[in-house]
């Protein structure tokens, strides 16, 4: 769904993403972004970078909410849209068209036409961070963020985390939703499933990253069953 279309379907989404574009809370962040932009990788040279931090993208009825890590240096802050225009984004949008959940498997720019069926994306931190590796702080400055989107997601039933940065994001975005604890601590593994006391379910999975899917980490029938399961799942609530 095209971003125009799912924030007039959803006023509330609309607002959130433009707070985050227009956020600078995290300076070290902001910087390291607009010097990629900047910069650029050669093979993007004659592209506009994005160079802000990434909304929010989906559909605003999902009942599949998937939160990743932070947006890729060349792929979404270049792009300006979450899981676009890198090897992440051709596994997480490829799976979802072969789930019938997407009309595309690609996913190259903002306007490419791509849109969601019953998912809606999101991560745990907006901006690219210096070596994929965001600081706790920068994390707890960004979580506002998903808990609005978490509240304005009414119809999710199924929360897929992409690595545990993301599994710990839900979490914590739960507990400042005031919504009853977990009876037990759940750890992160990948396949892992967690009925939550408010209703719906929790799936955990490995992060589609390069270095996971190259290595054997995360292989395509891993991967598969992620999303198998959070259909199993949805018809359980």
């Amino acid at each position: 769904m095209p971003p125009e279309r799912q924030h007039s379907k959803n006023p509330e989404i609309g607002e959130i993403a433009r707070d985050v574009v227009a956020c600078e809370r995290c300076p070290r962040l902001r910087a390291h972004c607009a010097e990629v932009a900047r910069e650029k990788r050669a093979a993007y040279r004659d592209q506009e970078y994005w160079g802000r931090p990434v909304p929010g993208f989906g559909d605003p009825d999902a009942w599949l909410l998937i939160v990743g890590l932070a947006p890729g240096a060349h792929g979404s802050n270049r792009t300006g849209r979450m899981f676009t225009g890198d090897r992440s984004g051709e596994w997480l949008y490829g799976e979802l068209f072969r789930q019938g959940l997407a009309n595309r498997a690609e996913a190259v720019a903002r306007d490419d036409g791509l849109a969601l069926d019953g998912v809606y994306i999101t991560a745990a931190e907006r901006c690219a961070p210096p070596g994929n590796k965001p600081e706790s702080a920068e994390l707890d400055r960004c979580r506002e963020y998903l808990v609005r989107e978490m509240r304005a997601l009414r119809g999710v039933r199924v929360r897929l985390a992409l690595g545990k940065v993301g599994f710990d994001a839900i979490l914590r975005a739960r507990r400042e939703l005031g919504l009853a604890n977990v009876v037990s601590k759940p750890a992160f593994a990948h396949g892992a499933t967690v009925a939550l006391p408010e209703g719906g379910w929790l799936v955990a999975s490995y992060h589609p990253s390069q270095q996971n899917t190259s290595t054997g980490v995360l292989t395509a029938a891993m991967w598969r069953d992620a999303f198998v399961t959070a259909k199993r799942l949805r018809d359980r609530v």
